[in-house]
Parts: C-alpha cells; structure tokens; sequence
C-alpha cells in the first residue's frame, strides 16, 4: 500500500497522570538515540478522571486533560517533529466508558431514546424484558437493590438546576418528565415559606407547571426531542436561578430531597425514592446479576464500557473529528486501531477512515495514512486482502518468532511431564472448547440468550423450521461457536467470502459430531442462516433478516473467543506457559521451526509493513519471561526432576481446602513454579515486592482460569491458600533447601533465556516489518500481565545506561563485547544490541524495509542450533545469525567453550552474496572460507558477541 511514512521502529508509550505529555517530551532525545522514529502512543483523548490505560474514553473530542494541556501536547509534537519522528496513535472506535464524566452517556440516562445520542451507542431499546423497554440496565449495585435502597446507598441530590441520583462515586441523572415529581412533593408547604404572592412562588408554580407539560405524554402535542430539549434547558436554567436566587426555594427542595432519600432503618421510608427510581430511563441492578437482562453491547465482559456504532456515518464524524483534525495538522502520522474485531462492518469502517483522512489531507491524493489493526489472527490466518491498512500490531508475528526458540521434541516431553504432574492428560482442544462453553453459559450468556431468541425468531418465519424446539436451535448455535477456529469471519452482504464459507462449514460439521444428539435439522437451519444459503421457499426479507442476525453473531465470536482462550483456557492448559499467549498455540506438539520463515515470506508480499511486536501491554507475560520458559524445552530431564523434587519439598505447606482438596492444586502449583523461573529478578536488589505481586498475580491467574474461583464469584478461601502457599515457599528461613536448589537451577535457566532474549531482539528488528518495543523493554522484560506491566518506566536509569554505551566510539570491539557478555545481568548487552541493530536499520532504511527476504541454508553439525536469513536490494545485503536451543546442546557458559560448541557449523552463501562482512556489533570482519561452497563459518560470525548481524563490505 501506499504510505506517507512507514515508520523504522516505534516504541509504545502508555500515557496516563504519571506519564504526561511533558515526560514523553523528556526522554525524546533518548529514543531517538536508541533509534526510534515513531512514539506508538497509547489513547490520549479523555478517559476516565486518573485511567491508567486511555481505554475508557469519556470525551472523543478533547485530549485527556490528565495527560497535560493542549500547548503540554503542542510542544510534544513539535519536538518529536524537529528529531525527524512521528506519532503513531491508538485510538478506540468500538466503545467508550459508561460513565458519569461522559457526557453522551449521561444524555442517553437522562433522555433515553430521545436523546440526541442514543443512537450513538449499540443498546436494545426493546429487549424481550417488558420492564427494559426503552430503558438501559445498569449493573453497577454491590449489593442487591433492595439492600442498598434500604441501607441509604442511593441519595437524590440537587445542584446547578440539575437533579440526580449518586451512588457512592457515580451519578445519574433525573429524567426531565420526573423533575415534576420531586418538585410537587410538600408543595402545599411552599406557602409557609414564601409569599403565595412573590415572584419567586410565582416562578416556582411557573416551573412546575412547565414541567407538566414534559411529563404528561398524553396531553403533550407532537414534539420533536430537540424542541423538547431545548424547552427543558429553558425550564432547567430558570429553576437553578430561582434556587441560587432564593433561599426559601433552595430550602424547600432540600427537605423534599430529604424526604425522598428517607432513613437507614426504616424501609417504608424509602417509597417515594423507589418509585421515582422506577420513572427512569435506566434500572439500577446488582452487578452479579449482569447476565440476566443486560441490552447494551459491552467491550467483552466489561459492563462500564459501552459499544459504539461507528457503522452509522453520523455517529463516526462525531467520534473521529479530532483524531482526523490531528493527522491533517501533520500531529499524527499513524494509526492503530483498537478491537477492530468489535465493529459490524470492519471494511466499511477501514474504507471510510481512509477516505476521511484523504478528504481532510489533501496532499496525499490516492494515498493512505499508515494504519495498524489489532487484529489476533489464528495460526493459518491471515488479514482480509482488501483491507486498507499496513497490518496487524504484530501478534501473529510474536507467537511464530517465540515458537521459533521452542525445542520441538523437548516440547513434547514436557506436555508428557505435565499430564504426568498434573495427574489428567488435558487435550487443549478439549480445554479450549469447554472454556468457551463455560463462557457463553455464564459471563457472555445474557449475549447468547439473546442470539439464541433471533435465531428463534428466524425459525418462525421459516417453512421447514418453524417447529423445531428453540432451546435446542440455541443449544447448536452455542455448540458451533464454540466450534469456531477463528475470531471471527467478515461476512458483509449475501455473498460470503469464501474464507468466512470455510471456517463456517469446519465449525458446523464439528459441533455435529460432539453433539449427535441434538436434532441434526437444528444444524440444517443454523447452516442455512449462517451460509445466508438461499433456497428457492425463503423469501426476500427472510434472507435479510437473516443477514442482519449473522452480522450481528460476529460481533460476539471475538469476545467469546477472546474470553474463552486469552483469558481462562491460556490459565488451565499450560505445559510450556511461553507458548501461552495472545493469539497462540499453547500445544506443544504444534511446534515446526520453519513455519516462521514461511509466515514471513508470506506476510513480507502482502503485509511488508505489519508491525514485529515481542512484548505489548496485553501479553500474558513479556517477552524475557517467555524467552527463559522457553528453555526448560530444551532440558526436559532437569526440568522434570527439580518439578517433582520441589513438589515434594513444599508439600508441607499446601493446605486443606473444602472437601479435602489441597491448595494450590496440582495445576497451579506447576505454573507457579514455571511462573517463578520466568520473572524472578537477576539481582537481589530487585526483589522487593516480588511477593506481593506474584500473590496478585497468581489470583488473577486462578480466577481467570474459573477452576476454584472467578471474579464474579471469588473463592477466598482457595485464594488465600494459595497467597500462604506462595509466602511459605518463598520465606528464607523456613525454606531454605528449596530457594538454594531454585536459584542453582534459575541462574542457568536466566542465562540461557538472555541468550534466546538476544536472539528474538535481533530477529524482530532484521525481519521484514517494522519493530516494535514496549516501554522499558529495552532492559530486562521480567513483568507479568497488567497491571504489572502498565507501571512507570525507570527512564533515567536507561538513559544513562545508553549515555555510557555511546560514550566511547571504541566501543565497537570484541573486547566492549566481551564486557557487556561478562556482566550480562546488568541488561546493557540487550540495550547495546538494540542501539546497534537500529542504527544499522536506520543507515540502511531501504535494505530493512524494502529488501528481499531469504532463508540460510545452514550446513555442520550445529546446523539446528542456527536460525539465519539474509536482507537484500541492490548491492546491499545483511546477514542475520541468531542462536537457539543452546542449553539442551550442551553449550557451556565460559567464552573458549562457546566458540569451540560451533565447530564447523556454517552459513551458506548464495551466488550473488559478498565474501567479506562486517559485524555490526562488533567491528570484526567476517569473511567466506577460502572454499566458497562451504560458506561463512558461524563460529567466527559469534566469536565475540552472542548474535550477529552482518552488513556486507562494498566490492
């Protein structure tokens, strides 16, 4: 595609009220010397008062206040334009926060379906609850609602004209048919306070009267809501000026506010706020009870995060006009867009972006604006042909680059190892499918009820279809979702893509043979819906009707999906948890070490400018954690005998939970081990606060996995075992033998994930895309899933490390090499090499960014242990050598044993390939063997320096 700027490297910056605008614009000098050239900026318009993500949007047309001010933003962009760098910006168009501070929400509660904005949100105005109809449930009560009516939780309050009801921290607003009802309580007592006479009891009877005439629906005269609106803002500002005018007035609607709220202890006392609760636009209900009613479309499970319908053209200029104001100033070079898979038309979406942004930037005629997706594709997915976007935000390339540093035989061993462990042999396919069943019975099952009554609702209307039992249409729908290979499929129109044909005819012939027993002409007439097949006795509007339950499925796959996979099978099955990630295959048996250089010659002729990411703010784990896990594939025996050595010694301090079962379980215990191994810090220093965070963690991990405990329902008895469990292991004094065997085994297990987290660094930065690097990876990666990895960044810390890197320019030796190798732990090798390799990509842009991508042929009896592959265009070439497997190989740590482990493993080079190279992280040069057939050998290319990237001398 064609593109103003394709960015050589972007670094993901999350921005919240501890990292503004003005701390970005501090540390731009140290990005652009490590080699950046793009900021991957986090959401910064309005979210939520203190968010620490951006993802909660409250104002889609003002930047985030929390972030710095609009001249805070100003400087910001002007800096990053005089370095020569762009913005890259994630933005949200499927949702936005179902809160008080956004002030569309709040109209919507205040107006209901007469408001300017309820067609801005995807609600159902008129669900199958008759005591829904026209009105939005809202689970947002701690406790049942009688409970907290009765505890005086809800006060009707009074301030600015405006009435409303707050709960705790949140507001909601009156609607305008009901201030009459408040207003008229007592009314007769007004005379006592004011002269019946005065102006103000005048204006007050005034008021009242005007408000009738808004709440009666039956006497009022056809009206159009904007006049209605406009009428009632009149009627508004008069009664704030009369109360701010008049302290008779402001003191009459505080005992009517007194007496509407009532006393704790007294629940007759409680009617009249009841009744007027029961007048509102939206029922206030118990969060557990989500499940049951719930008619707005929710970002997954998240009930205080509203889905939009960026499909209507009217509501996407209302949601985009300051993003597309932003990239026609030159602000903004970039976009990502976030949950792409939410929208119900993704390339209608894509295509109306791409055509706003050229309308607005009228010097990139027949162009389009760099734009990402964050989109998780499957293993043999790939992104729809003719979306107009660079990619995808680099998902898919970080599980095929992580599966390349897998053992696959060691893999297998150790799922053997887990099922042995563990005591069950867990198919992940089965764990997949069950965690998905689970999830549309419980967290998403007010969503698939609701599919499962439109799709009874399509049975009616159909000849052959009409009889068959409901429950049982719902039950094949949930059983072929969960059948259901990919995220979801992009049908727009009559006319399926053949892919989405695929996927669909795969899911139904799968849910068929697990569920025989269901009627197979439930599965007939799902087929039927799904394939939008058009048999000759299906009438016109049928097939539309059907269409529209089909576009609206596939809204919901993703979440089902996401929720299903991500977040609770990912924390069930976990033999080798690297593998457990986003968008990944945690099988182990699925391992084939060449699929990544086909990934990548495919993606390079399609997607050349997707983005390579190793580490985001939702992985499951960052990657130095992955990067050590990944070893125990490579020494399956030690990892074996130190699991079921460690069982044993910490047996005593697992406890008894209800009905016997001891805490953690079998399961846990052994992702907490490979857990430990991953994040443990290198040095002593770092270790504060490593309990309390692992505890954190390992709830989070249990209750996702919905074994013991979920978060709709914690178990906190199971949790706080496993926190005691935790502690004990970990407590020094008590536990002495089992931390001195760990840390013997974790020192080897850290080294050799140094030597796979030097590699992937490489990898991702040579290999066609662009890289990506999330903030502070640039050391050491040892966070866990956020929250952990959404803290601050220690900045000076990594500019002053960077400072003293490129203080001297004979750093360039195999001698600096060497030091940085020595004292590894201290994570200035990793920076060194990132530095390097960006100025590499950064001096030789086209050859990274355009040039041909070939695979080595690697030839010697190290030929395994060697993942290689050269950049070419023109006369440049680069040659990329990266290590793997090198612990299960026998490699040992000191320098002398390293070179002599490659022996006569060599890089073959082709026809066209230069014989002499320089070492970009070294300076050494590197030459062919004097028999050009039998190519460069490796052990010179990693004399020094654990990886190479070599850049061929010019002839």
């Amino acid at each position: 595609m064609v593109s103003t700027r394709i960015p050589l490297a972007t670094y993901r910056l999350q921005f919240n009220k501890n990292f503004t605008f003005s701390d970005a614009t501090r540390i731009l000098d140290y990005l652009r010397e490590l080699g950046i050239t793009e900021i991957y900026a986090s959401p910064i318009l309005t979210s939520r008062r203190g968010s620490g993500h951006g993802y909660d949007v409250t104002d889609l047309n003002r930047l985030d206040p929390d972030l710095g001010s609009e001249k805070d933003f100003e400087v910001f962009v002007s800096e990053l334009e005089k370095r020569g760098m762009g913005l890259l910006l994630d933005i949200v168009p499927n949702h936005m926060a179902a809160s008080s501070e956004n002030p569309w929400w709040m109209d919507v509660l205040e107006n209901g379906p007469d408001s300017a904005f309820s067609s801005y949100f995807d609600i159902d105005w008129h669900p199958p609850s008759r005591n829904l109809d026209n009105r939005i449930l809202l689970p947002i009560l701690g406790r049942p609602f009688g409970e907290a009516l009765d505890s005086s939780e809800f006060k009707l309050d009074f301030r600015d004209g405006k009435f409303s009801i707050e709960y705790f921290e949140s507001s909601f607003p009156l609607a305008p048919r009901t201030y009459r009802s408040v207003l008229q309580q007592r009314i007769d007592r007004l005379k006592y306070l004011l002269d019946e006479n005065s102006a103000a009891y005048h204006e007050y009877q005034g008021i009242v009267a005007a408000l009738s005439a808004i709440s009666d629906r039956d006497t009022t005269p056809i009206e159009s809501p904007s006049n209605k609106r406009v009428r009632f803002e009149s009627i508004r500002e008069r009664l704030r000026q009369l109360a701010a005018g008049s302290q008779e007035v402001t003191q009459f609607i505080e005992e009517n506010l007194a007496d509407f709220n009532g006393k704790e202890g007294d629940p007759a006392s409680f009617a009249n706020l009841q009744r007027l609760l029961g007048e509102q636009y939206y029922v206030l209900a118990f969060w557990q009870n989500v499940n049951e009613t719930i008619n707005y479309r929710r970002f997954f499970t998240i009930t205080d995060l509203v889905g939009m319908r960026v499909e209507d053209s009217l509501v996407f200029d209302a949601t985009h006009s300051l993003i597309l104001r932003l990239i026609s100033r030159g602000a903004v070079a970039g976009l990502r867009i976030d949950h792409i898979d939410g929208l119900r038309d993704p390339l209608a979406y894509l295509k109306r972006l791409q055509d706003r942004i050229a309308a607005e930037d009228g010097s990139k005629p027949g162009g389009e604006e760099y734009v990402l997706v964050e989109k998780i594709l499957a293993r043999n997915e790939t992104l729809p042909d003719d979306w107009p976007v660079a990619g995808t935000t680099g998902y898919d390339y970080l599980n095929f680059a992580n599966r390349i540093l897998v053992e696959p035989r060691g893999a297998k061993e150790i799922e053997r190892i887990y099922s042995h462990f563990i005591g069950r042999n867990l198919k992940f396919s089965e764990v997949l499918y069950q965690k998905k069943k689970l999830v549309m019975g419980t967290i998403l099952g007010v969503e698939m009820r609701s599919l499962g009554r439109q799709l009874g609702e399509l049975a009616a209307q159909a000849r052959y279809a009409r009889d068959l039992p409901r429950h049982e249409l719902t039950d094949a729908l949930i059983e072929t979702t969960a059948c259901f290979a990919v995220y979801r499929t992009y049908i727009r129109n009559l006319d399926l893509p053949p892919e989405a044909t695929k996927v669909l005819e795969e899911a139904l012939a799968r849910a068929r043979l697990r569920k025989p027993s269901l009627n197979p002409q439930c599965f007939d007439f799902l087929r039927d819906v799904l394939l939008l097949l058009n048999p000759p006795h299906v009438l016109p509007d049928h097939r539309e009707a059907r269409l529209s339950f089909v576009l609206r499925w596939q809204q919901f796959t993703g979440p089902i999906v996401a929720k299903g996979l991500e977040d609770t099978a990912l924390y069930v099955y976990h033999p080798l948890a690297s593998l457990n990630e986003v968008g990944g295959d945690p099988a182990p048996d699925s391992i084939c070490p060449r699929e990544f250089f086909e990934f990548i010659a495919e993606r390079q002729k399609r997607w050349p400018h997707s983005m390579n990411a190793s580490s985001t703010h939702d992985t499951k784990r960052a990657e130095d954690v992955r990067a050590r896990i990944n070893v125990l594939s490579e020494m399956p025996q030690d990892w074996q005998q130190r699991l079921y050595q460690w069982g044993a010694m910490n047996e005593q301090y697992k406890t008894a939970a209800h009905g016997g079962a001891m805490v953690p379980d079998r399961n846990e215990e052994y992702f907490l081990y490979q857990t430990l191994l991953g994040m443990w810090p290198l040095e002593e220093s770092e270790r504060g606060g490593v309990l309390e965070k692992l505890q954190s963690y390992a709830v989070k991990a249990i209750r996702e996995a919905m074994v013991h405990t979920r978060w709709t329902r914690p178990n906190l008895a199971h949790e706080e075992g496993f926190k005691k469990f935790i502690a004990a292991i970990l407590d020094e004094k008590q536990n002495h033998a089992f931390l001195e065997d760990f840390f013997s085994f974790h020192r080897d297990i850290a080294f050799y994930g140094m030597l796979n987290s030097l590699s992937q660094t490489l990898l991702k930065i040579t290999a066609p895309g662009v890289p990506d690097f999330y903030q502070g990876s640039e050391l050491w990666d040892l966070r866990l899933v956020d929250p952990d990895n959404r803290g601050t960044v220690d900045f000076a810390r990594r500019i002053e490390l960077l400072k003293s890197l490129e203080a001297d320019a004979s750093r360039e030796t195999a001698g600096f090499a060497g030091e940085l190798l020595k004292n590894w732990p201290d994570g200035r090798i990793k920076l060194y090499l990132i530095s390097r390799a960006l100025r590499c990509r950064q001096e030789f842009s086209a050859l990274f960014t355009d040039g041909a991508f070939v695979p080595a042929e690697i030839s010697g009896e190290r030929s395994e242990n060697i993942t290689a592959f050269f950049r070419v265009i023109q006369n440049q070439q680069a040659l990329v050598v990266a290590p793997k497997w090198l612990a299960g190989s026998g490699m040992q740590q000191n320098p002398n044993a390293r070179r002599e482990f490659w022996g006569n493993t060599s890089t073959l080079l082709p026809d066209n390939a230069a014989a002499s190279w320089r070492n970009a992280f070294t300076g050494e040069s590197v030459t062919a063997q004097e028999n050009r057939d039998a190519g460069l050998n490796v052990s010179d290319a990693l004399k020094s320096f654990p990886v190479a990237l070599l850049l061929s001398n010019p002839t």
